[in-house]
Formats: structure tokens, sequence, C-alpha cells
């Protein structure tokens, strides 16, 4: 296993596979899943598989990607912060962070009301990185090396 390294609460991070280049994120261990925002979602039900289109806010200030698409990975329910329950789409999607690829489960739904469009959970941090939150964006770009998980 590669060393484990430290990060701060919140980092700014790389979508590849969803032609996102970079993209404000929240570090939460608190949070078992990932959370990203979508401006709109459309379901198409295909011959193998369920896809979703979609566009990513990138900015707080309306800044979007172009469409996106992924394959769904199902539906589950997601209990927020404040205790509300909403079922969510998952998908699968590779996320470049502090110089690693990984593969990462994220849901898609409405963070228009949140500081970061997207909230990485523990899931997808357990095991390749530490969250020290008395730091933020301690990282700079740089190559990225595929995680083998």
């Amino acid at each position: 296993m590669t060393d484990v390294i430290t990060l701060g609460w919140r980092e700014r991070l790389a979508l590849p596979s969803l032609g996102v280049p970079v993209l404000k994120a929240k570090l939460d261990t608190g949070a078992r899943s990932s959370s990203l925002h979508v401006e709109w979602l459309e379901v198409d039900e295909r011959a193998d598989g369920t896809w979703l289109r979609f566009q990513v806010r990138t900015t707080r200030k309306g800044g979007v990607s172009g469409p996106c698409e992924a394959r769904a990975t199902g539906q589950r329910s997601v209990t927020d912060s404040g205790g509300h329950t909403t079922t969510r789409w998952f998908i699968h999607t590779e996320v470049e962070l502090a110089g690693r690829r990984f593969m990462a489960e994220v849901n898609l739904t409405d963070r228009r009301h949140m500081l970061f469009p997207l909230l990485l959970g523990r899931t997808a941090l357990n095991g390749r990185f530490l969250v020290d939150p008395s730091l933020s964006y301690s990282q700079t770009p740089r190559r990225a090396v595929r995680d083998p998980s």
C-alpha cells in the first residue's frame, strides 16, 4: 500500500471521466457517501442498463460543465445531515486528488445551497487519505498516479 496523504477539510480535485478539470470539494469524514451537485438530471433506460445525463455546477457563480453521462449503479436512500431522507441515483466516477486517481461512488443531488458542489465522504477517503481539519487547500495540482484499488 502507498503512503496515506494528509489533506485539508476542503481541497480542489478533478473528475476526469466526467470532463470536469477542477472542482472544489468538502472532505467530510462524517458522511458515508459522496454527493455531487447536478443542475439537471435525465434518466435513459438502455439495453445495457440505466444511464444518467446531467450537468455539474463547477463554481458557485454558475460555471457549469458540458453535459455528462454515466451508467447508474443504482438508487438508494440517503439521509442528509439535517435528518431528511431522499432517494438518489449513484454512479462510479474517477476522482483525481493529491496526485492520485481512483474510482469513487458518488450520488447525484441538488447541492445548490451548499458551499461546495462536491462532498467527498469517508468511503472514498478511507485507506487513501487522512483529513486534518486545520488544513485547507493543502494540495497543489500534480500529475496523478492511478490507485490500484
